[in-house]
């Protein structure tokens, strides 16, 4: 059998080996196992699940969830990883990479290997992968094209820069198999194309000669309808048992359930259903012989497909550890190698250039934060976006995490950041300080940050973070503050410590949470100080905690050690989590029990024996550290007793301000009061005078004739003249306006004068509230001012405009006029309903339009407002032309009366009273 896809066999050649990065550490069986406890410590597993949840393909989920992820063997390959981290942090930036069509081929190629066909849809899976794999190194190279720093994607790009992305192989089942109709294509093989050609030719003849055999039968009535069908893989047709007789020499393939119909192959259709039988088997068997085929390709390129899927692995985890380092706001760490000639001889040995250190800290770590409380504390910030800083109280969680409690906004669960400052030449960090202060959560941060470091990940932390590379982390990390301590505890403490020293090499990580806890303080001390001796010479680092003080003397007599100690609050006797780095903490416990209520005399007793079990110079060190504390105290407390001081002026001063306003407005009210009633005393004085005038007027009018009634007349009239002018004011006063005020409690709408606003209109948007103040709005601004701040309008007086800025006051009539007089003018007033707040419906927005668009919109605008209305044009600042195209406007409209131009309370907006 020939087949026709010659053209697409790959030419020979041997399989590609996988890459391998030569270890320049040579791990034993016995550190391995040592290592994966501590990451089991660690909860490297949780980080890496953390991880799972940025992957995009099912390799790198099961990676991932199985801890799999690829951890650096030497500072080469760690930085390499990091690089690719970086370069795919920048291209999420721009955009997401397509990785669905990229499957995991394991089973698939298990199964060729071992000699079976595989399906069209497992060949399609092949197919799809392939062509997505060659897609995504196009992508890659063509942002690493038009990126200005193209050598930033390179690390990415020499991921899959090796890789044969078999497409040969690819074409070759694209020819023969169409995956949409999951079909084998008849130019598969010629022997198939012929074959098919073959069947189908014959398929007609036999599909033609049993349709006119049916129409036959039917024009007999041998059956009700033509029908054919098909009965042990043969064409047959269907007729009545009773008419058989109408197909001689036919055969009886099957009979329906009851009897009656008869399934008979005609005599002439036994060869062409012969022919279709063996052409039908032909085409199963080339069928399979092209599947056979595909697969033995397939087996045969086992090694480049599992070689370009593990490349295709390392793509998904870099752009999977991108999006977690996006996701938690990461930073890229920088690997530090502590003195000049360490630093140059790793260099050399590891290929790699390093920059050189501008500081004397070889671990510089600020603000770094537990990765696995991120997830919940960044679902806390996104469902409180109201968050803001306040007193928070921090826990310590069972599994040595930190976590914190915002008492302020209920928000749980927030890890508390750490800082790092260890100098070069550090080889011995001994943290102290009191239980659930921290320490333990402080040593699985630098042990997670230092994992994730070498494993390519960006850090949480509020710098850029500098440390060293270490081929071995291994901690001793677990839960000591049980009173449950045993020899058992102690034994398997020491246990996993002699595995530490036996495996750990100068480029060790060592973490020891409690070191010789759980025996006796005495041995456990010397047992303590004799393993940090011998971790001095043998590790890059150790970090241990304790509660043994002797161990915090150590500094003094060797510079490689460092103290540190967890900062506690005696004021409050809670932990601030804070790490005190060159300082030696205490674990309080006599001041934690004589806060509690402990008897006097038993905390002065244990007080005594703390002083015999401590060195000597240990209580003076103490002392000048508690000297210099309190003076720095001292120190604080006078600023900020000065602070009070002046805060406290300044209020009086304030108070006397308010106290005189207030005075001046009361004594404002009591003489306008008292002016207003000695006015009322005149006018009742000149009504008497006058009343006397006529009495006398009308007495002597009877006994008078013509010519002296005239007299009298013009005598009465100088009298009457003589008390007017003695009683006229030379300016008028409020006389009603005070009384008002003073009694006059403004309700939610009413229109008040303002004085603060100097005496404009503004409406009360808010009822009056207890503290004596009310909200009033002027235009857009709603302002708060006491209730003796503003003035009551009378009936008579409003008038229908919004403010008294820009509109003529109607002059009161003379006070000579009678009061018909007054209401007669008062009906010619426009009165108004327009409102002095406003909304979308009174308002119309011209800025960004052109002039004739201006002009339309508020021509319709005004057109629209409702009589005696209120109509606020925005039309914002700009060149100008829109604001004087709309003034050009305003002016003519014969539906304006008047508008107010663009001023403090309304910037960019021009209102328009219309008619």
């Amino acid at each position: 059998m020939q087949l026709t896809c010659n053209l697409f066999i790959p030419v020979n050649k041997p399989p590609i080996p996988r890459l391998s990065f030569k270890p320049r550490f040579c791990y034993s069986s016995d550190s391995i196992s040592v290592q994966a406890d501590s990451l089991k410590t660690l909860e490297w597993h949780s980080i890496c699940k953390q991880l799972s949840a940025f992957t995009s393909t099912s390799m790198g989920s099961s990676a991932a969830n199985n801890a799999r992820l690829p951890i650096g063997r030497t500072p080469h390959d760690s930085q390499k990883l990091l690089d690719q981290t970086s370069a795919a942090r920048l291209i999420i930036l721009q955009q997401q990479l397509d990785f669905s069509e990229i499957h995991d081929l394991t089973d698939i190629l298990s199964i060729a290997v071992s000699g079976q066909l595989l399906t069209i849809p497992e060949l399609c899976t092949v197919r799809r992968t392939l062509t997505a794999a060659r897609e995504l190194f196009h992508t890659l190279k063509h942002l690493a094209s038009q990126a200005n720093h193209s050598h930033r994607y390179s690390p990415l790009l020499e991921i899959l820069q090796s890789c044969n992305f078999l497409v040969g192989l690819e074409g070759k089942i694209e020819f023969c198999v169409d995956c949409n109709l999951s079909v084998i294509l008849d130019r598969a093989s010629e022997d198939l194309e012929i074959i098919r050609s073959e069947r189908r030719r014959n398929i007609e003849i036999l599909d033609s000669l049993l349709k006119e055999v049916s129409s036959q039968i039917f024009r007999a009535g041998g059956i009700d309808r033509p029908f054919i069908t098909k009965r042990r893989s043969r064409m047959c047709v269907g007729i009545r048992a009773t008419h058989r007789h109408l197909l001689p020499g036919g055969v009886v393939l099957n009979a329906s359930s009851s009897g009656a119909t008869y399934f008979m192959e005609p005599k002439e259709a036994i060869d062409l259903n012969n022919m279709e039988v063996r052409l039908s088997n032909s085409e199963a068997a080339e069928e399979r012989a092209i599947l056979s085929m595909l697969a033995s390709e397939i087996a045969n390129s086992e090694s480049e497909i599992n070689y370009l899927l593990d490349k295709i692995l390392e793509v998904d985890l870099a752009f999977a550890r991108a999006a977690y380092a996006q996701w938690m706001n990461g930073v890229c760490p920088i690997f530090s190698l502590g003195t000049p000639e360490s630093r140059d001889s790793v260099a050399e040995e590891n290929d790699i250039s390093i920059a050189q250190e501008d500081d004397d800290l070889t671990v510089n770590i600020e603000g770094m934060r537990h990765p696995l409380l991120l997830e919940s504390s960044l679902e806390n910030i996104s469902e409180n976006l109201t968050l803001r800083s306040g007193n928070s109280a921090e826990l310590v969680n069972g599994n040595g995490t930190v976590a914190s409690t915002d008492t302020s906004q209920g928000i749980t669960d927030f890890p508390v950041p750490v800082d790092f400052k260890i100098r070069n030449g550090t080889r011995v960090v001994v943290i102290s300080g009191p239980n659930t202060g921290g320490k333990t959560a402080s040593m699985k941060t630098l042990g997670l940050a230092s994992l994730m470091s070498k494993a390519g990940m960006h850090l949480p932390a509020k710098t850029i973070p500098k440390l060293p590379w270490y081929d071995l982390i291994l901690a001793d990390i677990g839960d000591h503050q049980s009173l449950e301590q045993n020899l058992s505890t102690f034994s398997g403490h020491i246990s996993r410590i002699r595995k530490f020293l036996e495996v750990a090499s100068k480029q060790s990580l060592v973490l020891i949470d409690e070191i010789g806890g759980g025996t006796d303080p005495s041995e456990g001390v010397a047992l303590s100080a004799s393993i940090l001796r011998y971790l001095r010479d043998h590790v890059n680092l150790a970090v241990v905690t304790t509660h043994y003080a002797d161990l915090s003397t150590m500094k003094e007599k060797d510079n490689r050690f460092e103290n540190a100690a967890m900062e506690f609050s005696l004021e409050t006797l809670q932990p601030t989590y804070r790490v005190l780095w060159g300082c030696i903490g205490d674990s309080n416990a006599l001041s934690i029990a004589q806060s509690i209520g402990f008897d006097k005399n038993i905390i002065d007793h244990a007080q005594k024996w703390v002083e015999k079990l401590k060195p000597e110079q240990q209580q003076e060190r103490r002392g000048v550290l508690y000297q210099s504390l309190q003076e720095e105290k001292s120190r604080l407390k006078a600023q900020a007793e000065k602070a009070a001081s002046v805060h406290a002026e300044i209020m009086k001063v304030y108070s006397e301000i308010q106290s005189e306003a207030e005075d001046l407005d009361r004594r404002e009210i009591v003489l306008i009061a008292k002016e207003a009633q000695q006015v009322q005393e005149e006018l009742e004085g000149a009504r008497s005078q006058m009343e006397t005038v006529i009495k006398k007027f009308e007495t002597k009018l009877k006994s008078l004739g013509r010519d002296q009634l005239n007299s009298l007349i013009k005598e009465s009239e100088a009298a009457i003249a003589s008390i007017v002018k003695a009683h006229t004011p030379a300016v008028g006063f409020p006389i009603s306006d005070a009384d008002r005020t003073a009694s006059y409690t403004p309700q939610f709408g009413d229109q008040v004068r303002v004085k603060g606003l100097g005496g404009k209109l503004a409406r009360v948007v808010e009822s009056p509230g207890d503290d004596g103040t009310i909200l009033v709005q002027y235009g857009k601004v709603k302002v708060r001012v006491k209730k003796n701040g503003i003035r009551a309008i009378p009936q008579s007086a409003k008038t229908p405009t919004t403010s008294s800025a820009t509109h003529q006051r109607k002059q009161s009539p003379p006070k000579g006029e009678s009061q018909g007089k007054l209401e007669t003018n008062s009906s010619n007033v426009e009165l108004s309903s327009s409102p002095v707040v406003q909304t979308s419906k009174n308002t119309v927005d011209l800025r960004g339009m052109r002039l004739e668009e201006v002009a339309m919109h508020l021509e319709m605008a005004i057109n629209a407002s409702q009589p005696y209305s209120v109509l606020f044009v925005i039309h914002g600042m700009g060149t100008g032309a829109v604001k004087e195209r709309t003034l050009a406007i305003l002016q003519k409209h014969p539906r304006v009366t008047n508008y107010e131009p663009e001023s403090p309370m309304n910037y960019d907006c021009t209102i328009a009273h219309v008619k």
